[in-house]
């Protein structure tokens, strides 16, 4: 029971991270100027909680069924947004789903070999998933005329649009901090289940 709990709990939590980490691409005001931030957290993250998750079912389409829950929770969420008054552009819901399908075709196509999945299905969530997100912001609206026209009410001070920083790194403790928790989630993921068994 311990140990099913144990994944439950990581399953929801390495979702909700999924979905925070790159918080600056997912309001659009910030977009462009945290792409390499995003695509980087993005991927690890996406890679990390849908390869647990599918080889914990060992089901090759939960990967996909991982992507479709963080897309339904973001749409849930740019929809409260809308309500509260913002343009429909105001939040971007990543593109997670063509990604996570990779992966499950590569869990399928090797017959289940986990080592392949990893290898080979995270390596193409890294190659997809920015030029998927990329395509996704050529079709909103500008995000930076939505940054000044919109300004987000919980943003802090030293966040707010002043000027054009397009293609600028934006070094953030957030970003670094969903990261890491990314790159440990298997490891100590994996030493809880030995734990329990």
């Amino acid at each position: 029971t311990t140990h099913y709990l144990f994944i439950v709990v990581v399953a929801v939590n390495s979702t909700l991270l999924t979905i925070n980490a790159g918080d600056y691409i997912f309001y659009t005001d910030w977009a462009w100027t945290s792409f390499i931030v995003f695509s980087i957290s993005q991927s690890t993250m996406l890679a990390v909680g849908a390869i647990y998750y599918m080889l914990f079912t060992g089901v090759p389409g939960t990967a996909t069924y991982y992507a479709t829950i963080m897309t339904i929770y973001t749409w849930v969420a740019k929809g409260a947004w809308f309500a509260l008054g913002y343009p429909m552009d105001f939040v971007t819901v990543p593109i997670w789903i063509p990604s996570a399908m990779l992966l499950d075709l590569t869990y399928w196509a090797t017959r289940r070999n986990k080592h392949a999945a990893i290898i080979i299905g995270g390596t193409l969530i890294g190659l997809s998933l920015p030029m998927f997100n990329m395509i996704n912001l050529l079709l909103i609206r500008d995000p930076l005329e939505v940054a000044f026209k919109y300004p987000r009410p919980t943003l802090p001070p030293y966040m707010t649009p002043i000027e054009p920083q397009v293609g600028k790194f934006y070094n953030s403790p957030v970003a670094l901090g969903s990261g890491a928790g990314a790159v440990l989630t298997v490891p100590i993921a994996a030493l809880g289940a030995k734990l329990n068994t």
